[in-house]
């Protein structure tokens, strides 16, 4: 049978060694005597605290003796969350994830833990110590899989933010998880849970979810909304909750459907949800978040009006466009890569040559080959294939025109960024690409293409254990 080693015999032994008395290493510890004898003859257990106090005098690293605290005071011994609850954010504050884990397995078998493990996991979130946090909400979720209760959708949604990323894999599978349980929410924290699984959806390019989700949100957010408003005695602290106002998920809801309709082909209807996001004289509210959300939304509308004629085929318009974009200050780079990328598609789609535009924002062009990072649901999943999406137009583009050198280099470009987002459907188009044009790529162009294809062949051995037999 194995015996588990204790930290008290372990700190008896360093006693025995360095020769020291219990009032000496006290000291040391800035501990009392009493304290220290507690501890090494077991009369006492043992704080976070206090073991990393003597885990220092000891001269070791932080965290060393993490796995023996778990055995001798969290598995062998009762729970008591007034230790764990320290341990937990000390292990998150040392990146100790496997204790998280440890710990979480080892008590989790009772659900009395969970609403303090989901306290913990709420508080570790807002430090934005995420991958902790994960662990929690995911232990918390599995423990209350059979329950239904609005707890297991919370933790839901917070795996579900938590999780989504550059890997467009991996994110379908997060917002088909998570969808299962938007219903368990409450009713205002479904508006944003409905709008970021919107936009999670809009980003991977699934027009018929996004479309399904976007009506939903509208319809509850229209009730809720008459509900604000016929009620004037109404608690209001609850719709602080919102990241936004209660009237943008109705009109982001229209937005949505235009770009449905857009990205389908039908502009007639694209248009019809423009008009419709862009009038909001219905919005009762006056503040100063209201105004702003209110110019957004108009200003979204006279871009997104021009852009559905253009995309139409509506040449007329492309001039106004353009200096629609150039008289816009304050651009943002997420806003000017899709005022690009909405020209180079209509450029390549119907043929027409966009060369003075390009030179006219060669700066932003070359400005936006950097893909930036993003903190939400929005930018950090719609823009950075919007990002992707603009280099592989740029690359068709200049390879149709002749201009290799250009269109090579955006075409690797895209071919990183899409293979960074793991996006198959477009990782494949910009291979076709390269193919179709290999013959004009001068030799390094090549050579780096080669490099990166047989890096990206690498990493899928690793990732699926694939053996090269070749001798």
């Amino acid at each position: 049978m194995k015996i588990t080693p204790t930290i008290r015999a372990e700190l008896e032994h360093f006693l025995q060694q360095e020769n020291l008395t219990l009032s000496q290493f006290g000291q040391i510890t800035g501990m009392n005597r009493g304290i220290i004898s507690s501890i090494v003859t077991g009369n006492k257990s043992m704080s976070i605290n206090q073991l990393d106090r003597i885990t220092e005098a000891m001269g070791l690293p932080e965290g060393h003796f993490y796995d023996l605290f778990i055995e001798n005071y969290i598995i062998d011994t009762p729970p008591n969350m007034r230790r764990i609850e320290p341990f937990l954010f000390r292990c998150a504050e040392l990146d100790k994830l496997d204790a998280i884990r440890r710990v979480v397995g080892a008590i989790m078998d009772n659900l009395l833990y969970s609403p303090k493990l989901f306290e913990i996991a709420e508080e570790l979130l807002s430090q934005g110590r995420h991958e902790a946090a994960l662990i929690l909400y995911e232990g918390v979720a599995e423990a209350e899989r059979y329950q239904h209760s609005e707890r297991l959708a919370v933790c839901q949604y917070r795996i579900f933010t938590i999780q989504v990323g550059d890997d467009q894999s991996r994110n379908i599978r997060a917002a088909a998880v998570f969808e299962a349980f938007v219903e368990r929410l409450d009713e205002i924290d479904q508006l944003d849970a409905l709008k970021d699984l919107a936009n999670v959806y809009r980003s991977l390019r699934k027009w018929d979810k996004v479309d399904e989700i976007a009506r939903k949100m509208k319809q509850k957010a229209k009730t809720q909304y008459l509900l604000k408003h016929q009620h004037k005695n109404r608690e209001c602290d609850e719709y602080k909750k919102l990241s936004r106002p209660l009237f943008v998920y109705i009109s982001y809801a229209d937005l949505l459907c235009a770009g449905v309709y857009e990205a389908q082909g039908d502009y007639n209807q694209a248009l019809q949800y423009t008009y419709a996001y862009a009038d909001l004289d219905w919005v009762k509210e006056t503040d100063e978040d209201t105004k702003h959300w209110i110019s957004l939304f108009q200003h979204w509308a006279q871009a997104n009006v021009i852009v559905n004629k253009l995309l139409s085929g509506d040449m007329k318009v492309l001039n106004d466009y353009v200096e629609y974009i150039a008289a816009s200050s304050d651009t943002t780079d997420q806003d000017r890569v899709t005022q690009l990328l909405n020209i180079m598609m209509t450029a390549n789609r119907y043929q027409i040559d966009v060369n003075d535009i390009l030179q006219r924002f060669e700066t932003d062009v070359n400005s936006l080959l950097q893909l930036p990072q993003f903190n939400d649901v929005y930018t950090q999943h719609v823009i950075p294939e919007q990002f992707a999406r603009l280099g592989y137009e740029l690359a068709y583009y200049y390879l149709h025109q002749g201009t290799y050198d250009d269109g090579f280099k955006y075409l690797m470009y895209s071919l990183v960024s899409y293979h960074r987002l793991n996006n198959e459907t477009y990782f494949i188009k910009c291979l076709v690409l390269f193919e179709r044009y290999r013959v004009y790529a001068v030799s390094e162009t090549k050579a780096a293409y080669l490099e990166f294809i047989e890096r990206v062949w690498i990493a899928d051995v690793k990732k699926n254990g694939a053996i090269d037999r070749r001798n």
